[in-house]
């Protein structure tokens, strides 16, 4: 797994057909604990709702997947929903879609185009962030060496995550696997080979 992606704030969404009201609610979860409480929060709130159906993803490699269409036919609801967060390369992420039933039945086909529907409507109204592989680099250098690397690393895209100053300057970058050789060659050009670098740790990162 190279990359993937996070949502960093919720989101909530729409869709409706033949009167019926799908609302759908897209998520971060820290782990299945987190999903259970939150379905159960959920549940609570549209106590009233015909079915509230659900799916998440988590675990470090994305290994654990639930999905329930809560008394809605097989497949219709919970699986939909399920595809959508694995469409969208999801991890730690759940999406609950809460049904009003309108007073008509939609079908097998139409369930599963109205969950469908209400899951992304979610996820278009989320913050949603790319999480990539690479490292977490501090680099350390004087305050002209600091300037320096501050304009190539603005000019190149690269987010300064942290940087602190003392009698020399300590700035923290996050880069890509594929990038970190030519980012760090770069600095020490840059920097006339006067900075210090340290890989802090490696992960997956918001890039």
């Amino acid at each position: 797994m190279d990359d993937y992606y996070i949502i960093k704030s919720p989101g909530e969404g729409e869709y409706t057909d033949r009167k019926s009201r799908f609302i759908g609610h897209a998520m971060p979860i820290s782990g299945e604990q987190e999903a259970i409480v939150i379905i159960d929060q959920v549940k609570r709130k549209y106590w009233d709702a015909r079915h509230n159906c659900y799916a998440y993803i988590t675990g470090d490699n994305g290994e654990i997947t639930r999905c329930s269409d809560d008394g809605e036919p097989s497949g219709t609801a919970g699986r939909p929903i399920l595809d959508c967060l694995n469409n969208a390369d999801l991890r730690n992420a759940l999406i609950i879609v809460t049904r009003y039933f309108g007073g008509t039945l939609l079908g097998t086909g139409g369930l599963v185009r109205a969950y469908t529907q209400a899951a992304n409507a979610a996820l278009n109204a989320a913050q949603i962030r790319h999480m990539q592989k690479g490292s977490l680099i501090s680099i350390r250098g004087d305050y002209n060496s600091a300037e320096k690397i501050r304009r190539y690393l603005e000019q190149s895209d690269i987010i300064i995550r942290d940087t602190t100053y003392t009698e020399e300057v300590e700035t923290v970058i996050a880069v890509t696997d594929r990038m970190i050789d030519s980012v760090l060659d770069s600095v020490t050009q840059v920097s006339s080979g006067r900075a210090m670098i340290q890989v802090l740790e490696n992960g997956y990162y918001d890039m």
